[in-house]
Formats: structure tokens, sequence, C-alpha cells
């Protein structure tokens, strides 16, 4: 008796997941904007300079874009961005345009940080000592072997 009964509710369980299914399939498709709250406040962002990445030693791909928010500055890497592994990688501001592939010296460039992940969207601040504008371009560098994997020039 106890079985007939789970068949019941399975069939009956069954016969109503299919016409709900089968009564939402005929509805029109609405998507609905995402709630905002209206307390909240607005960013506002500023874009200065941005830049495409060339190869240098290993192939580098994607854009860099210079942002100011909120009176801080950051630089962003869109979601093409791609550069090969390597040991010990640094994202720089250097001072020209074209960093030399190999022999950085220290005196022409200042490290923002260590490169979060090889490929897609990430974001660095710029610490408020430093003035973007001295700077003429964004590198991928590994510091062990100081070598330039590749570069973006700044285009305003």
């Amino acid at each position: 008796m106890k079985m007939n009964y789970l068949a019941v509710i399975c069939v009956v369980t069954l016969l109503s997941v299919g016409c709900t299914k089968e009564a939402n399939s005929n509805q029109p498709n609405v998507q609905t904007a995402p709630l905002t709250n209206p307390s909240a406040t607005s960013v506002a962002q500023t874009l200065t300079q941005s830049g495409t990445f060339q190869r240098g030693e290993h192939p580098t791909q994607g854009t860099v874009r210079l942002v100011t928010e909120n009176g801080k500055r950051y630089l962003e890497f869109d979601q093409a961005f791609k550069t090969d592994n390597g040991p010990d990688l640094f994202v720089i501001l250097y001072r020209s345009e074209k960093p030399p592939i190999n022999g950085i010296k220290e005196k022409d460039y200042v490290s923002i940080g260590r490169l979060q992940k090889i490929s897609g969207t990430q974001r660095y601040a710029i610490p408020a000592s430093v003035n973007p504008a001295e700077f003429g371009s964004v590198a991928i560098w590994c510091r062990q072997f100081n070598a330039t994997f590749g570069f973006a020039p700044f285009s305003s």
C-alpha cells in the first residue's frame, strides 16, 4: 500500500513539474534590470591614458588604462590581457614609451606590484608618491632575469 501511495505521489510530482515547465516555456522572455539602491553613491571614474600591449621577450596582448577614481589612480588591464607565465613577474611604469627587452635600469622605472595573473582583467593601485605623467609606458617585467615580457606605450 505504501509503495502504491509513493508511486502516485511521484507521478503527480512529475506531471506537475512537466506542466509547469511547459506553461513557463510559452511565456515571453522578459529581462528585468537589476534593482539599484537609491542611497548608493555613484563612483566617478576618469580615463587619463591608455595603451595597447606589445610583444617584448614574450607575446603580450590586451590594453591598459590609467584611471582616476575618487582621487586615487589605478592601472586597469582589460579582459583581453594575456602574457606568458614566468618567474618573478611585476607590473612597472617605465620612463620612456619603449623599455629595453633586457637590462632595465633601476632609475628608469617604478614597480607597481607583482603581476596578479597572466590573463584577464586586473587592477593595480598607483602609489600617491608616483606621478604617472613622468612615465611613457606600462611593462610586464621579469625581475629575476631583468627581461621585459611586454609593454604598452601610453597614448592620451
